[in-house]
């Protein structure tokens, strides 16, 4: 069995001054560096289908309206290594045309050209989604993502 498409194809990350955020089709992911140590009662999460707020040791480190929906009661967060919190948000709208520019409104915006990676990586996944005989993690898109797409007819399966 080969792994999920966004297993072999890698990230895009969007750093932040907590950390980072990247998304797939179908889910938006928060890594959020805590201090070593931290426990879980030590962190306040609160996940709603617009807003985010965390909060680590009763210190907010991010709290906002998402750029986007996402499906409140399928979020969830982890404790990693007693040093990161990941947060993952399932998106309402999982297509390739709905790739978020930005975390919160109007926060943690990607730049244009982590924003351009992930269109890029966001519409091979589409691809692969919908093709899934053919391996697409060493393609490369350019060009205009949401009209058709690029022609993959040449690839082999």
């Amino acid at each position: 069995m080969s792994a999920p498409f966004e297993e072999r194809s890698g990230v895009v990350p969007c750093g932040t001054p907590w950390g980072q955020w990247y998304q797939t089709l179908e889910e938006v992911f928060i890594e959020v560096q805590v201090p070593p140590g931290t426990r879980a009662q030590d962190i306040q999460c609160c996940l709603q289908s617009r807003h985010v707020a965390l909060a680590v040791g009763g210190r907010e480190i991010l709290k906002g309206k998402l750029f986007d929906s996402t499906i409140a009661d399928e979020g969830t967060w982890t404790l990693e290594d007693r040093k990161m919190v990941r947060i993952v948000l399932t998106k309402t709208k999982r297509d390739a045309a709905n790739c978020w520019t930005s975390l919160l409104e109007s926060e943690y915006a990607a730049d244009p050209w982590v924003q351009d990676q992930m269109q890029r990586k966001l519409t091979l996944e589409r691809f692969q989604k919908e093709n899934p005989g053919f391996d697409f993690s060493g393609a490369e898109i350019s060009g205009n993502y949401s009209k058709g797409g690029p022609d993959f007819s040449n690839l082999e399966k």
